[in-house]
């Protein structure tokens, strides 16, 4: 019996190591201790790697005039903190995020001159990954010749099946949008002018469809209207415009800025 006790107690003290090798501190404090949200891992999808540990992310700015509401985190690199406008920025002791009223908790905010931290190399890291990510969108291959220039780039009361979508051309949303798959679909719509959607319309997701696994490579800029619903990651090589009390399931990353007005951003 005693023989017994002592192989299960090690066999238990074997299983006791092996959990608490898994259990280290979060270490310091950059926004990859931070991530809030799912990053799309299905087949198909695009890998966003540390991009996704912001709900928006771009290089030269991001705007709000009040009172957005944005639920995760948002940072812009290689700019400094002053690129951050309107956004009433409150700072902490250590310099590594500020918070803000339009930012709900734990989401934060960074800047490329945050000095507390990882911040700054988080940054850097994330800002490349957004350029691959929106490199390796621009590169898929349409799913067929029936994904090809839908609608000569004017997407009017479409419903729209998985898969990868191209245009030549600029595209305009003028009417009510709905993407219809399962939880595990992918859509890659790859945009080579600009990307409009008009004021008051939807992006309306069908069958289980999510946010998360739905991608907008734009080349040129994006704007989309007041009062407008928007679903998905933008990949916008240029600027990302939200009007007046539009809102998005999604992810906005801009390799230039981002100018949200009174604008619900919502982490998928």
């Amino acid at each position: 019996m005693c023989k017994k006790l002592k192989i299960n107690l090690g066999f238990l003290g074997l299983i006791l190591a092996v959990s608490l090798a898994g259990c280290g501190s979060d270490g310091g404090g950059g926004v990859a201790q931070d991530p809030i949200g799912n990053v799309s891992v299905v087949p198909g999808s695009v890998d966003l790697g540390t991009a996704g540990n912001y709900v928006i992310l771009a290089k030269t700015g991001v705007a709000t005039v009040p009172p957005s509401v944005v639920t995760g985190s948002v940072g812009v690199s290689p700019e400094a903190r002053v690129a951050l406008t309107g956004w009433d920025l409150v700072s902490e002791p250590t310099d590594t995020y500020f918070t803000s009223a339009q930012v709900a908790a734990p989401g934060k905010l960074y800047a490329a001159d945050n000095v507390g931290g990882t911040t700054s190399v988080d940054l850097t890291t994330a800002v490349a990954n957004m350029e691959t990510a929106y490199t390796d969108a621009a590169g898929r291959t349409a799913t067929s010749a029936a994904t090809t220039n839908v609608g000569a780039g004017t997407l009017t009361s479409l419903t729209l099946a998985p898969g990868v979508y191209e245009w030549g051309t600029s595209v305009g949303i003028p009417t009510d949008l709905t993407l219809n798959g399962s939880s595990t679909d992918v859509w890659i719509f790859k945009i080579a002018g600009t990307l409009t959607m008009a004021a008051a319309k939807n992006v309306i997701l069908a069958g289980g469809a999510l946010p998360q696994n739905i991608f907008w490579q734009v080349s040129e800029a994006v704007t989309v209207g007041a009062n407008t619903h928007f679903e998905g990651v933008i990949l916008g090589q240029t600027t990302i415009t939200f009007g007046d009390s539009a809102s998005i399931n999604g992810r906005l990353l801009a390799q230039t800025a981002v100018t949200l007005g009174a604008t619900t951003v919502t982490v998928p």
